[in-house]
């Protein structure tokens, strides 16, 4: 029973150990930076400015089987799977197109530029420059499945046709956390808008 114990207690430790490392990683990542242009019960309107990615087109659909795929052959890429075996730094959030073939994409820190970008070892890695946009925003915690997404994704268009908002069809899913982190967790579901930014409300 006292060696139960003592395996329980580091075991604990370790786990403890590992959520204090992602807590802390999280405060020096880079984001993909944006402005809250009005607030919402439930969402807010946000404007993105251009912003370079890495991405991959994924064939399936579902967020389970797409997000570990593309997770896979990006981090692959960051992490040295390149010409010149160069390490890229992690950014926040994660983003997934929500379409029939979703793409998973990872933004590029600002100090790169497309040019200056390693090629990628696969061929499936594109680099994408996303135009700025408008867009509207609704969060939601703990871990993400097919079934939170698509519950989101009908709040937030139910919330826009409350509000009389107009909506594209290019929704997004955004996480903001690695895969090993339990507490705090955050999601979003993005859509970009067809009318102009809203107001700053003080």
């Amino acid at each position: 029973m006292k060696t139960l114990y003592i395996i329980l207690g580091i075991l604990l430790i370790l786990f403890i150990g590992i959520q204090l490392f992602a807590m802390n990683s999280q405060k020096n990542i880079e984001t993909y930076p944006y402005t809250v242009t009005k607030k919402y019960n439930t969402f807010e309107i946000r404007t993105y400015p251009a912003t370079l990615f890495t991405s991959v087109q994924l064939t399936g659909n579902k967020y389970k089987e797409s997000s570990s795929k593309g997770f896979s052959i990006l981090a692959g890429y960051i992490f040295g799977g390149n010409e010149k075996n160069e390490k890229i730094a992690m950014t926040s959030p994660v983003s997934m197109s929500l379409d029939d073939s979703m793409t998973m994409m990872f933004m590029v820190p600002k100090k790169f530029k497309k040019e200056t970008l390693p090629k990628p070892n696969q061929s499936e890695i594109t680099f994408r420059q996303e135009p700025a946009k408008t867009v509207a925003a609704i969060p939601f915690s703990g871990w993400a499945d097919d079934e939170k997404i698509a519950k989101f994704k009908q709040k937030l268009i139910a919330a826009l046709k409350t509000e009389n908002i107009k909506h594209t069809n290019r929704f997004y899913f955004l996480g903001y956390n690695a895969p090993y982190e339990v507490f705090n967790r955050k999601n979003e579901i993005i859509v970009e808008l067809e009318t102009s930014t809203p107001q700053i409300t003080r």
